[in-house]
Protein backbone atom coordinates (compact mmCIF):
# COMPACT_ATOMS: atom_id res chain seq x y z
CA UNK A 1 0.00 0.00 0.00
CA UNK A 2 1.07 3.54 -0.51
CA UNK A 3 -0.37 6.72 1.33
CA UNK A 4 -2.03 9.03 -0.82
CA UNK A 5 -5.05 11.88 -0.75
CA UNK A 6 -6.86 13.88 -2.85
CA UNK A 7 -4.04 16.78 -2.11
CA UNK A 8 -1.60 17.32 -4.86
CA UNK A 9 1.49 18.07 -2.39
CA UNK A 10 3.09 14.96 -0.66
CA UNK A 11 5.13 15.16 2.48
CA UNK A 12 5.78 11.36 2.29
CA UNK A 13 6.06 8.43 -0.01
CA UNK A 14 5.47 5.17 1.83
CA UNK A 15 5.02 1.77 0.33
CA UNK A 16 4.46 -1.34 2.56
CA UNK A 17 5.20 -4.87 0.10
CA UNK A 18 2.97 -7.59 2.23
CA UNK A 19 3.82 -9.84 0.09
CA UNK A 20 6.99 -10.65 1.99
CA UNK A 21 6.60 -11.90 5.71
CA UNK A 22 7.15 -9.87 7.76
CA UNK A 23 5.70 -7.08 5.39
CA UNK A 24 8.98 -4.63 3.96
CA UNK A 25 8.66 -1.16 4.34
CA UNK A 26 9.57 1.98 2.01
CA UNK A 27 9.67 5.51 2.61
CA UNK A 28 11.10 9.03 1.38
CA UNK A 29 10.16 12.14 2.39
CA UNK A 30 9.90 15.81 0.73
CA UNK A 31 12.67 17.34 1.43
CA UNK A 32 10.65 21.09 2.90
CA UNK A 33 14.06 23.36 3.24
CA UNK A 34 13.94 23.48 -1.07
CA UNK A 35 10.54 24.80 -1.23
CA UNK A 36 8.82 26.20 -2.71
CA UNK A 37 11.92 26.52 -6.08
CA UNK A 38 12.73 22.79 -6.03
CA UNK A 39 11.22 19.34 -4.63
CA UNK A 40 13.25 16.94 -3.71
CA UNK A 41 12.39 13.61 -1.48
CA UNK A 42 15.14 11.71 0.90
CA UNK A 43 15.09 8.35 1.11
CA UNK A 44 14.72 6.97 4.73
CA UNK A 45 16.59 3.89 5.66
CA UNK A 46 17.10 3.98 9.51
CA UNK A 47 15.89 5.32 12.64
CA UNK A 48 18.63 7.91 12.14
CA UNK A 49 17.94 9.12 9.02
CA UNK A 50 14.21 9.77 10.57
CA UNK A 51 15.64 11.59 13.70
CA UNK A 52 17.98 14.11 10.93
CA UNK A 53 14.88 14.95 9.00
CA UNK A 54 12.79 15.76 11.54
CA UNK A 55 15.88 17.68 13.92
CA UNK A 56 16.79 19.89 10.83
CA UNK A 57 13.40 20.90 9.81
CA UNK A 58 13.68 19.27 6.50
CA UNK A 59 10.15 17.29 7.85
CA UNK A 60 8.21 19.74 10.14
CA UNK A 61 4.50 19.59 11.65
CA UNK A 62 3.40 18.12 14.62
CA UNK A 63 1.63 15.49 13.12
CA UNK A 64 4.28 14.59 10.22
CA UNK A 65 6.77 14.47 12.91
CA UNK A 66 5.02 12.02 14.69
CA UNK A 67 3.80 9.81 11.66
CA UNK A 68 7.70 10.27 10.19
CA UNK A 69 9.08 8.81 13.18
CA UNK A 70 6.77 5.42 13.54
CA UNK A 71 7.15 5.21 9.56
CA UNK A 72 11.39 5.30 10.02
CA UNK A 73 11.30 3.03 12.53
CA UNK A 74 8.83 0.44 10.49
CA UNK A 75 11.24 1.18 7.66
CA UNK A 76 14.68 0.58 9.85
CA UNK A 77 13.12 -2.65 11.51
CA UNK A 78 11.98 -4.27 8.00
CA UNK A 79 13.84 -3.19 5.23
CA UNK A 80 17.49 -1.82 6.72
CA UNK A 81 19.78 -4.96 6.25
CA UNK A 82 21.70 -3.85 9.18
CA UNK A 83 19.11 -4.44 11.42
CA UNK A 84 17.21 -6.87 10.17
CA UNK A 85 20.33 -9.19 10.43
CA UNK A 86 20.85 -7.62 13.79
CA UNK A 87 17.74 -8.85 15.46
CA UNK A 88 17.17 -12.02 13.67
CA UNK A 89 19.05 -14.36 16.59
CA UNK A 90 17.42 -11.98 19.35
CA UNK A 91 14.19 -13.38 21.17
CA UNK A 92 11.05 -11.64 21.48
CA UNK A 93 12.02 -9.66 24.60
CA UNK A 94 15.32 -8.62 23.09
CA UNK A 95 13.72 -7.12 20.01
CA UNK A 96 11.23 -5.31 22.32
CA UNK A 97 14.30 -3.66 23.71
CA UNK A 98 15.98 -2.58 20.64
CA UNK A 99 13.07 -1.30 19.67
CA UNK A 100 12.08 0.91 22.86
CA UNK A 101 15.70 2.28 22.98
CA UNK A 102 15.18 3.41 19.18
CA UNK A 103 12.08 4.91 20.44
CA UNK A 104 13.61 6.51 23.43
CA UNK A 105 16.15 7.97 20.52
CA UNK A 106 13.45 9.75 18.42
CA UNK A 107 11.78 11.17 21.11
CA UNK A 108 15.15 13.32 20.90
CA UNK A 109 14.40 14.92 17.87
CA UNK A 110 12.34 17.73 18.58
CA UNK A 111 11.06 17.69 22.16
CA UNK A 112 7.88 20.52 22.00
CA UNK A 113 6.20 18.44 19.69
CA UNK A 114 3.46 16.30 21.84
CA UNK A 115 2.70 14.00 18.83
CA UNK A 116 5.83 12.49 18.71
CA UNK A 117 5.80 11.67 22.40
CA UNK A 118 2.13 10.28 22.21
CA UNK A 119 2.85 8.32 19.21
CA UNK A 120 6.03 6.29 20.65
CA UNK A 121 3.71 5.68 23.92
CA UNK A 122 0.95 4.71 21.82
CA UNK A 123 2.68 2.33 19.88
CA UNK A 124 4.67 0.93 23.07
CA UNK A 125 1.33 -0.07 23.95
CA UNK A 126 0.50 -1.80 21.08
CA UNK A 127 3.95 -3.48 20.36
CA UNK A 128 6.02 -3.79 23.94
CA UNK A 129 3.31 -4.27 26.04
CA UNK A 130 1.80 -6.94 23.96
CA UNK A 131 2.30 -10.03 25.56
CA UNK A 132 0.52 -12.00 22.50
CA UNK A 133 2.89 -10.94 20.28
CA UNK A 134 5.40 -13.95 20.53
CA UNK A 135 7.35 -14.45 17.16
CA UNK A 136 9.49 -11.34 15.55
CA UNK A 137 7.03 -11.86 12.39
CA UNK A 138 4.03 -10.87 14.62
CA UNK A 139 5.93 -7.88 16.22
CA UNK A 140 7.21 -6.50 12.94
CA UNK A 141 3.95 -7.20 11.01
CA UNK A 142 1.83 -5.44 13.79
CA UNK A 143 4.41 -2.24 13.98
CA UNK A 144 3.87 -1.98 10.28
CA UNK A 145 0.27 -2.08 9.96
CA UNK A 146 -0.04 0.51 12.97
CA UNK A 147 2.33 2.57 10.29
CA UNK A 148 0.06 2.33 7.58
CA UNK A 149 -2.83 3.03 9.71
CA UNK A 150 -1.22 6.08 11.19
CA UNK A 151 -1.53 7.35 8.00
CA UNK A 152 -4.73 7.06 7.09
CA UNK A 153 -6.17 8.12 10.46
CA UNK A 154 -4.46 11.17 10.06
CA UNK A 155 -5.73 12.06 6.73
CA UNK A 156 -9.33 11.20 8.18
CA UNK A 157 -8.89 13.21 11.29
CA UNK A 158 -7.94 16.16 9.64
CA UNK A 159 -10.56 16.62 7.16
CA UNK A 160 -12.86 15.96 10.38
CA UNK A 161 -11.03 19.02 11.78
CA UNK A 162 -12.15 21.16 8.92
CA UNK A 163 -15.66 20.33 9.02
CA UNK A 164 -15.61 20.98 12.89
CA UNK A 165 -14.01 24.39 12.45
CA UNK A 166 -15.84 25.24 9.78
CA UNK A 167 -19.13 24.80 11.39
CA UNK A 168 -18.13 26.44 14.21
CA UNK A 169 -16.48 29.80 12.59
CA UNK A 170 -19.51 29.95 10.33
CA UNK A 171 -22.32 29.03 13.16
CA UNK A 172 -23.08 32.80 14.04
CA UNK A 173 -22.37 34.45 10.75
CA UNK A 174 -25.28 35.04 7.87
CA UNK A 175 -25.12 33.16 5.36
CA UNK A 176 -23.88 35.06 2.61
CA UNK A 177 -21.06 36.22 5.09
CA UNK A 178 -17.29 35.22 3.32
CA UNK A 179 -14.61 34.89 6.07
CA UNK A 180 -10.86 35.81 5.72
CA UNK A 181 -8.34 34.09 7.33
CA UNK A 182 -5.48 34.63 8.77
CA UNK A 183 -2.08 31.95 10.06
CA UNK A 184 0.58 31.80 10.90
CA UNK A 185 3.35 29.07 10.36
CA UNK A 186 2.24 25.67 8.04
CA UNK A 187 -0.90 23.48 8.96
CA UNK A 188 -1.20 21.96 5.84
CA UNK A 189 -0.33 18.82 3.79
CA UNK A 190 3.26 19.82 4.37
CA UNK A 191 2.85 19.06 8.41
CA UNK A 192 0.21 16.40 8.14
CA UNK A 193 -0.14 12.91 5.93
CA UNK A 194 -1.62 15.07 3.38
CA UNK A 195 -4.39 17.53 4.43
CA UNK A 196 -3.79 19.82 6.97
CA UNK A 197 -5.06 20.80 10.70
CA UNK A 198 -5.28 24.78 10.33
CA UNK A 199 -5.10 24.99 6.59
CA UNK A 200 -7.69 22.12 6.67
CA UNK A 201 -10.19 24.41 8.08
CA UNK A 202 -9.29 27.09 5.58
CA UNK A 203 -9.71 24.18 2.86
CA UNK A 204 -13.46 23.39 4.10
CA UNK A 205 -14.73 27.22 3.81
CA UNK A 206 -13.12 26.87 0.56
CA UNK A 207 -15.19 24.23 -0.33
CA UNK A 208 -18.12 25.36 1.26
CA UNK A 209 -17.61 28.75 -1.00
CA UNK A 210 -17.29 30.55 2.16
CA UNK A 211 -13.76 31.94 2.33
CA UNK A 212 -13.12 35.60 1.30
CA UNK A 213 -9.25 35.24 1.02
CA UNK A 214 -6.60 33.89 3.41
CA UNK A 215 -3.77 35.87 4.58
CA UNK A 216 -0.61 34.12 5.48
CA UNK A 217 2.28 35.42 8.08
CA UNK A 218 6.08 34.38 6.79
CA UNK A 219 6.74 33.27 10.34
CA UNK A 220 10.63 34.58 10.77
CA UNK A 221 13.08 32.89 10.59
CA UNK A 222 12.55 29.36 9.12
CA UNK A 223 9.97 31.50 7.02
CA UNK A 224 7.43 27.91 7.02
CA UNK A 225 4.52 30.80 5.89
CA UNK A 226 5.91 32.58 2.71
CA UNK A 227 7.92 28.80 1.46
CA UNK A 228 5.14 26.60 2.50
CA UNK A 229 1.82 27.83 3.31
CA UNK A 230 2.61 30.77 0.70
CA UNK A 231 3.03 28.06 -1.62
CA UNK A 232 0.28 25.44 -0.88
CA UNK A 233 -2.50 28.19 -0.88
CA UNK A 234 -1.23 28.86 -4.65
CA UNK A 235 -1.22 25.82 -5.25
CA UNK A 236 -5.20 24.46 -3.97
CA UNK A 237 -5.62 28.01 -5.64
CA UNK A 238 -7.08 29.75 -2.66
CA UNK A 239 -9.08 32.79 -2.92
CA UNK A 240 -7.45 36.44 -2.61
CA UNK A 241 -3.92 34.85 -1.40
CA UNK A 242 -2.08 37.59 0.38
CA UNK A 243 1.68 37.24 2.44
CA UNK A 244 2.35 39.14 5.12
CA UNK A 245 5.30 39.73 7.22
CA UNK A 246 4.98 38.88 11.21
CA UNK A 247 5.10 42.15 11.92
CA UNK A 248 2.33 43.32 9.10
CA UNK A 249 -0.89 41.69 10.66
CA UNK A 250 -2.44 44.53 12.96
CA UNK A 251 -1.74 47.46 9.87
CA UNK A 252 -3.36 44.67 7.87
CA UNK A 253 -6.64 44.24 9.94
CA UNK A 254 -6.53 48.28 10.21
CA UNK A 255 -6.41 48.97 6.69
CA UNK A 256 -7.02 45.94 4.42
CA UNK A 257 -9.76 43.89 5.83
CA UNK A 258 -13.12 44.19 8.02
CA UNK A 259 -11.96 42.80 11.27
CA UNK A 260 -15.73 41.25 12.08
CA UNK A 261 -15.09 38.71 9.27
CA UNK A 262 -11.92 38.18 10.06
CA UNK A 263 -10.75 34.68 11.97
CA UNK A 264 -7.26 33.58 12.67
CA UNK A 265 -6.39 29.71 12.65
CA UNK A 266 -3.29 28.45 13.65
CA UNK A 267 -1.72 25.02 14.39
CA UNK A 268 -0.51 23.49 17.67
CA UNK A 269 2.53 21.27 19.26
CA UNK A 270 1.13 21.20 22.49
CA UNK A 271 -2.12 22.18 24.29
CA UNK A 272 -2.34 21.89 28.12
CA UNK A 273 -4.89 21.47 30.75
CA UNK A 274 -5.97 24.74 30.99
CA UNK A 275 -5.54 25.70 27.13
CA UNK A 276 -2.41 27.23 26.99
CA UNK A 277 -0.91 26.27 23.41
CA UNK A 278 2.41 25.90 22.02
CA UNK A 279 3.01 26.77 18.48
CA UNK A 280 5.23 28.37 16.13
CA UNK A 281 6.77 31.57 17.61
CA UNK A 282 4.88 34.53 16.51
CA UNK A 283 1.98 32.73 16.95
CA UNK A 284 1.26 34.51 20.66
CA UNK A 285 1.74 37.74 18.86
CA UNK A 286 -0.83 37.14 16.52
CA UNK A 287 -3.39 35.97 18.98
CA UNK A 288 -2.77 39.47 21.31
CA UNK A 289 -3.36 41.58 17.97
CA UNK A 290 -6.45 39.26 16.85
CA UNK A 291 -7.39 40.01 21.01
CA UNK A 292 -7.15 44.06 20.11
CA UNK A 293 -8.90 43.87 16.92
CA UNK A 294 -11.96 41.64 18.26
CA UNK A 295 -11.18 38.88 15.95
CA UNK A 296 -11.68 35.48 16.62
CA UNK A 297 -8.46 32.98 17.56
CA UNK A 298 -8.89 29.15 16.77
CA UNK A 299 -6.34 26.46 17.63
CA UNK A 300 -6.96 23.42 15.63
CA UNK A 301 -5.50 20.27 15.76
CA UNK A 302 -5.21 16.96 16.44
CA UNK A 303 -7.48 15.39 19.38
CA UNK A 304 -3.36 13.74 20.29
CA UNK A 305 -2.22 17.41 20.56
CA UNK A 306 -3.86 17.63 24.05
CA UNK A 307 -1.57 17.13 26.65
CA UNK A 308 -3.56 16.91 30.18
CA UNK A 309 0.05 15.75 32.29
CA UNK A 310 0.71 19.06 31.81
CA UNK A 311 -1.51 21.83 34.22
CA UNK A 312 0.23 25.01 32.04
CA UNK A 313 1.97 26.19 29.23
CA UNK A 314 4.67 27.16 32.08
CA UNK A 315 5.49 23.51 31.84
CA UNK A 316 6.17 23.11 27.97
CA UNK A 317 10.05 22.71 27.39
CA UNK A 318 10.12 25.20 24.61
CA UNK A 319 12.91 24.16 22.31
CA UNK A 320 15.46 26.53 21.21
CA UNK A 321 17.54 26.54 17.63
CA UNK A 322 20.77 27.27 16.83
CA UNK A 323 21.35 30.69 16.86
CA UNK A 324 22.81 30.55 13.01
CA UNK A 325 19.34 29.79 11.74
CA UNK A 326 18.53 33.46 13.10
CA UNK A 327 21.63 35.17 11.67
CA UNK A 328 22.11 33.96 8.29
CA UNK A 329 18.47 34.30 7.42
CA UNK A 330 18.69 38.14 8.75
CA UNK A 331 22.09 39.19 7.25
CA UNK A 332 22.94 39.99 11.09
CA UNK A 333 26.96 40.11 12.07
CA UNK A 334 28.13 36.56 12.43
CA UNK A 335 29.14 37.46 16.41
CA UNK A 336 25.60 38.68 17.38
CA UNK A 337 24.21 37.16 20.07
CA UNK A 338 20.98 36.09 19.19
CA UNK A 339 17.89 34.38 21.37
CA UNK A 340 16.12 31.91 18.71
CA UNK A 341 13.54 29.49 20.15
CA UNK A 342 11.39 27.92 18.22
CA UNK A 343 7.81 27.95 19.39
CA UNK A 344 5.75 30.15 22.13
CA UNK A 345 2.94 29.59 24.50
CA UNK A 346 -0.25 31.44 23.63
CA UNK A 347 -2.33 31.77 27.15
CA UNK A 348 -5.59 30.22 26.74
CA UNK A 349 -7.34 33.81 27.73
CA UNK A 350 -6.62 34.55 24.03
CA UNK A 351 -7.97 31.60 22.53
CA UNK A 352 -11.54 31.33 21.22
CA UNK A 353 -11.74 27.81 20.71
CA UNK A 354 -9.65 24.26 19.89
CA UNK A 355 -10.87 23.14 17.05
CA UNK A 356 -10.20 18.91 17.04
CA UNK A 357 -11.93 15.75 15.05
CA UNK A 358 -13.92 14.91 18.00
CA UNK A 359 -15.08 18.38 18.18
CA UNK A 360 -14.51 21.99 19.28
CA UNK A 361 -13.69 22.77 22.55
CA UNK A 362 -15.18 26.07 23.48
CA UNK A 363 -14.90 27.77 27.39
CA UNK A 364 -16.95 26.88 30.22
CA UNK A 365 -19.40 30.00 31.81
CA UNK A 366 -16.34 30.81 34.04
CA UNK A 367 -14.50 31.60 30.79
CA UNK A 368 -11.58 28.68 31.10
CA UNK A 369 -10.91 25.36 29.26
CA UNK A 370 -11.02 22.22 30.60
CA UNK A 371 -9.11 20.56 27.99
CA UNK A 372 -9.01 17.42 30.77
CA UNK A 373 -12.67 16.82 30.58
CA UNK A 374 -12.90 17.24 26.94
CA UNK A 375 -10.16 14.15 26.98
CA UNK A 376 -11.96 12.30 29.11
CA UNK A 377 -15.17 12.16 27.51
CA UNK A 378 -13.65 11.71 24.11
CA UNK A 379 -11.26 9.06 25.06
Amino acid sequence: MSNDSSNTLRSLIYNLDTTTTPPKATLSVLDQLLLPHNTAYIPIHTVSDAWTVIRTMQIRGAPLIAIVAVLGLAVDLTSNADTVSSLQNKSVDEIKQVIGEKMEYLKTSRPTAVNLFNAMEELSNIIIMDTSLDTREALLEKLTSHASYMLERDVSDNKLIGSHGADDILANRESDVKVQVITICNTGSLATAGWGTALGVARELCERGRMDGIACLETRPYNQGSRLTAYEILVEKMPNPTLLCDSMTSSFLANKVNPSNTVCIVGADRVCANGDTANKIGTFQLAIIAKEFGVDFYVASPFTTLDVKLASGKQIEIEERPAGELLESSCAPKDMRCWNPGFDVTPARYITGIITEKGVLRRSEDGTFDVKEFVEKHS
